[in-house]
């Protein structure tokens, strides 16, 4: 078992910018790697950014690239996610994951999930 725990969301304006975390419990942090998802109302839940077991990998959605940058410290079994120039349309809940490869969440599977957090970001 992995618990995730997200936090860091809230309300930002447009261009603004925002951190998320992702406090993992247990001693298998590094074990995993990591992935960011979100939810839009009424949309399907979605893959935005991941990062290797290590760090030293990172994949991102193409909505995202540039503006976005994930991050991980496997001695405090924490993952981030910068969300600098956000818009509207990120507005979603955003949830972390965890699964063996990068690979395996950018095709949305992972093994555990954490419970979310709302970011709403205003025009």
């Amino acid at each position: 078992q992995v618990p995730l725990v997200e936090s860091g969301g809230g309300v930002v304006q447009a261009g603004g910018s925002l951190r998320l975390s992702c406090a993992a419990s247990g001693r298998t942090f590094a074990n995993y790697a990591m992935g960011w998802f979100r939810q839009a109302p009424g949309k399907e839940r979605v893959f935005v950014a991941g990062i290797s077991r290590s760090g030293g990998s990172t994949e991102y959605d193409d909505s995202v690239k540039g503006r976005f940058t994930t991050s991980r410290d496997n001695a405090k079994n924490t993952m981030y996610l910068q969300m600098n120039s956000l818009k509207p349309e990120d507005t979603a809940v955003y949830y972390c994951a965890a699964a063996p490869l990068v690979t395996n969440l950018s095709l949305g599977r992972a093994n555990y999930w954490g419970q979310g957090t709302q970011v709403t970001v205003s025009s």
